[in-house]
């Protein structure tokens, strides 16, 4: 319902929105020094030039709400709300809830820096997710000095072929282990897979069923405090640092749980319960690295579009590694994972750095195919190869152990990789 503005440049309109919308709009007008009627517009505008779904928004106990807005947009609007099959409250409270996420407070403006956020990801199993995950959470957790001078030696080893292979030149190499400093950060690693191959190869027991778990937060059911299931590994090289959220047996119906809970909540959106689960930990770290299962479903969604690149983020600061073998499956896996990850960003208009591959398990000694299968990840466009890591034995003894690979074994071929990895994906 509209009625004419005193002045004539605006008409009263008259719909319903929530006491919690009605609320928040209010104060961050305030906080902003808007008009309510300005912000308004500005959200229905922007909200029928989006050609992108919104997500529904629940609007149960909607009360009177009234504003002045430009002649004929309200009209419009409620075209818009047609073309949509939408109630013109879910119409307007998309558009205020769309509205108040591009503009957020200047309190959350001053929030500590976000941490990054790292994924590795990929459809097919054994290709060395959970591996390239705690290689580069170890690197970038122990004490910054020591890992440099591992590298350091590291590099002043390496004969012309290896220099060749990686790409670098020894001068280079060691001008960007001075220049570019990795370790020293506050890390958590979340074993995303419901095998829980990371927990179990650090000695950390799987959360049973029917407990506490990150699932559990995921979906709205968790009554305690997430933090309460994080395990410090208790390492002298880390100091402290390096922390992981075990898997969770649960794990397994994820999906199935993601799919339910939307189908029966309004305003639960799927692919951002993994994000809204660890954003009251990102102020305890400075990088969150994610361990996906061997899947492309709706826990993958979700932890791809925790690794977008938010609002004001630099390029390549947060991203998905993408770890591969050197052989012909492993490349029609890869090309399955970009096409998801392409329609993600379609879908939701989002952008998802590619910080790189990880060639695991290389031998030579496996003739052409595994030879030009690495001369054909090198050749990809849009892409870079991080790191071609060897199938040694250092990797498989730290399992053994239960122990990190960078506190078993830390001067090793492999656990220097891993600091190139982590360093590579920093650049």
């Amino acid at each position: 319902m509209a009625s004419p503005y005193p002045d004539g440049d605006r008409e009263k309109v008259a719909s319903k929105l929530t006491p919690a919308l009605q609320q928040e709009l209010k104060i961050r007008c305030a906080e902003l020094s808007l008009d309510i009627q300005d912000a308004v517009t500005t959200a229905i505008t922007t909200w029928r030039a989006s050609t992108l779904p919104g997500p529904d928004v629940d609007t149960a106990g909607a009360k009177s709400f009234s504003t002045w807005l430009p002649p004929g947009l309200y009209d419009e609007f409620k075209g818009a709300c047609g073309d949509r099959s939408l109630s013109y409250i879910q119409g307007l409270a998309q558009s205020v809830r769309a509205w108040l996420d591009e503009n957020p407070s200047p309190k959350e403006r001053l929030r500590p820096s976000e941490p990054h956020r790292l994924v590795t990801v990929n459809q097919k199993g054994g290709v060395g997710k959970t591996t390239v995950a705690l290689g580069v959470a170890e690197s970038e957790a122990e004490d910054p000095e020591e890992g440099a001078a591992c590298l350091r030696r590291y590099a002043e080893s390496l004969a012309y072929n290896d220099l060749r292979r990686i790409g670098k030149n020894k001068a280079g190499l060691l001008q960007q282990i001075a220049e570019l400093a990795i370790g020293g950060k506050r890390v958590l690693v979340v074993d995303y897979d419901p095998q829980s191959h990371l927990s179990d190869q650090l000695g950390i027991p799987q959360i049973p069923p029917g407990h506490e778990s990150l699932v559990k937060h995921m979906v709205g059911e968790a009554e305690g405090d997430l933090r309460d299931l994080i395990v410090t590994i208790d390492e002298p090289r880390f100091r402290g640092r390096l922390h992981v959220l075990p898997g969770a047996f649960d794990g397994f119906i994820l999906d199935s749980k993601l799919a339910l809970t939307a189908a029966q909540s309004r305003g639960f959106q799927k692919e951002i319960a993994l994000e809204r689960a660890l954003r009251p930990l990102e102020d305890d770290y400075d990088l969150i690295v994610i361990d996906c299962p061997p899947s492309l479903g709706l826990a993958t969604d979700a932890a791809l579009y925790y690794a977008r690149r938010r609002r004001n983020e630099k390029a390549r600061r947060s991203g998905v590694i993408i770890p591969v073998q050197a052989e012909d499956t492993s490349a029609t896996a890869y090309n399955m994972l970009v096409d998801q990850i392409e329609d993600l960003c379609k879908d939701l208009g989002l952008e998802i750095d590619y910080l790189g591959l990880v060639v695991n398990q290389y031998d030579s000694r496996r003739g052409f195919v595994a030879t030009s299968s690495l001369e054909q990840w090198n050749k990809l466009q849009d892409q870079r190869v991080l790191a071609v890591l060897d199938d040694l034995k250092e990797q498989r003894e730290a399992v053994r152990m239960k122990k990190p690979l960078l506190a078993y074994a830390p001067g090793s071929k492999q656990a220097n990789t891993m600091r190139m990895i982590a360093m590579g994906a920093a650049q």
